[in-house]
């Protein structure tokens, strides 16, 4: 039984409404055109569901100063929870092509809905720490908060918002999604390319001691290296999670992201870390977001994107 292939399940949330540029919606679609410029039938090949998602709301006034549209991002949070649970009960391993980072919400959610006796542990590559909550966040960009809801994190420590009363009705609904809070633990999270964060998230990870892949250690060791220290880190968890956001990629070669940062990993560092990592049995789901088209040129980041994705499901399934 131990060598038998899971399916893989493609899950579709094209939602931006956790982010502050426009255009992350469209990255799916960006990827599936990339697919069909390599000439690619890799989006005939699996079961794809598409999540509906509430971009309805960017036309509608902001509310929530502190949390914008956070009664979107809950109602779609629940709705990916849902599907993630009923893939991973089914035997699927689900692959979720997001918008903005706040999916991930819903994508981890569902794995603990789905799995609540397994010890969950999440790597999270990206260039942001994502550890913002309604009373610290300086954008009110709800991308910027999943890990810290996820880990039932308020930092009032450091408090600097004062959100309303509904804000905050609905960050505690957020957090019990499932019934389960918190969903992760600081020693069940590892960050891969992180460098950019404000000093309300440092506090936090230096409180915390989590551990951080710094661009500097991953040029120092490689991403082979990389790929199983963060494994080896995990060890105590019985279930892993990856989430890629491609702004985790140096700036250069990631102009088609909301926010990209200098000094990030290359494409070809990204694809052989997330290859090295998917290797693992543990493995229950892979998470990629924040691709944005409108910012790009020639769909080239959708482009780097798909043969990432590539990489990925090339370790999961042999079918492919």
């Amino acid at each position: 039984m131990e060598n038998m292939i899971k399916p893989i399940k493609i899950i579709e949330v094209k939602s931006e409404i956790g982010a502050g540029t426009r255009g992350a919606s469209l990255g799916v679609d960006a990827i599936k055109i990339a697919a069909l410029d390599f000439g690619s039938p890799f989006f005939k090949r699996f079961k794809t569901i598409e999540v509906p998602n509430e971009n309805h709301l960017l036309l509608e006034p902001v509310v929530h100063d502190y949390a914008k549209r956070i009664k979107g991002v809950y109602t779609l949070s629940e709705k990916i929870a849902k599907e993630i649970q009923k893939s991973i009960t089914k035997g699927e391993i689900p692959i979720v092509l997001g918008g903005d980072h706040s999916c991930s919400i819903g994508t981890i959610s569902g794995i603990r809905m789905a799995l609540p006796e397994k010890k969950l542990g999440v790597i999270w590559i990206d260039a942001h720490a994502d550890i913002h909550s309604p009373y610290t966040t300086p954008s009110g960009n709800m991308h910027g908060m999943p890990i810290a809801c996820l880990l039932g994190e308020d930092n009032k420590d450091r408090q600097q918002n004062k959100p309303d009363d509904e804000t905050i009705e609905y960050w505690e609904k957020l957090k019990n999604i499932g019934n389960i809070n918190p969903k992760i633990y600081y020693n069940d999270l590892v960050y891969i390319a992180l460098r950019d964060y404000e000093p309300q998230e440092e506090y936090l990870l230096k409180k915390n001691k989590v551990r951080i892949f710094s661009l500097q250690e991953i040029r120092k060791k490689a991403v082979e290296r990389i790929a199983i220290e963060a494994l080896n880190y995990l060890d105590h968890c019985d279930i892993i999670h990856v989430s890629f956001d491609v702004d985790s990629m140096d700036s250069r070669i990631s102009s088609g992201t909301g926010t990209p940062v200098p000094n990030g990993i290359t494409e070809k560092e990204a694809g052989n870390l997330i290859y090295y990592i998917l290797r693992s049995k543990k493995i229950c789901c892979f998470e990629m977001v924040e691709i944005n088209p409108t910012l790009d040129k020639e769909n080239l980041m959708a482009e780097n994107a798909f043969e990432i994705l590539q990489k990925a499901t090339n370790q999961l399934s042999h079918d492919f």
